[in-house]
């Protein structure tokens, strides 16, 4: 009995789409499977395999992260934390800039102005951002 599974048989047990499991393997994410009457067959691994690059980037690495990733994981220098850190300085900042959107949009939101645009706070916000601040700059004044 053939343990290997089809390119079909992974996309089912993975919920992964065949035209992703190739583009994965051409990008080397995924190692090249053996071939069978020209069918590609990969060992019962490979779904584990692809659980990792799903859950990679359900956390928010990109493919190229994940590759990076998978070849780090086996050196000794502990690349892998580095990329790890990154990433997680990377969601710092996304957070810190939507949590400044979200406090600009409730206030924008409280606002007693019915236009937004005749509200002197909004204009200084807007100015802010003209000279240069970011959200998060303009918005702590």
């Amino acid at each position: 009995m053939d343990e290997r599974l089809t390119i079909g048989e992974l996309a089912r047990r993975t919920g992964t789409a065949t035209s992703a499991l190739r583009y994965w393997e051409e990008l080397g994410l995924l190692p090249a499977p053996t071939r069978v009457s020209g069918r590609r067959r990969y060992p019962p691994s490979a779904a584990g395999l692809v659980g990792v690059i799903l859950l990679l980037r359900d956390v928010g690495f990109t493919l190229r992260e994940i590759k990076a990733l998978i070849a780090a994981r086996t050196s000794a220098d502990g690349g892998w934390r580095r990329l790890h850190r990154r990433k997680l300085a990377e969601l710092d900042r996304r957070i810190a800039r939507a949590q400044a959107a979200r406090t600009a949009i409730a206030h924008g939101l409280a606002c007693p102005h019915e236009d937004v645009f005749e509200c002197p706070n909004f204009a200084d916000l807007v100015a802010a951002r003209l000279a240069g601040a970011s959200l998060e700059e303009a918005h702590s004044h």
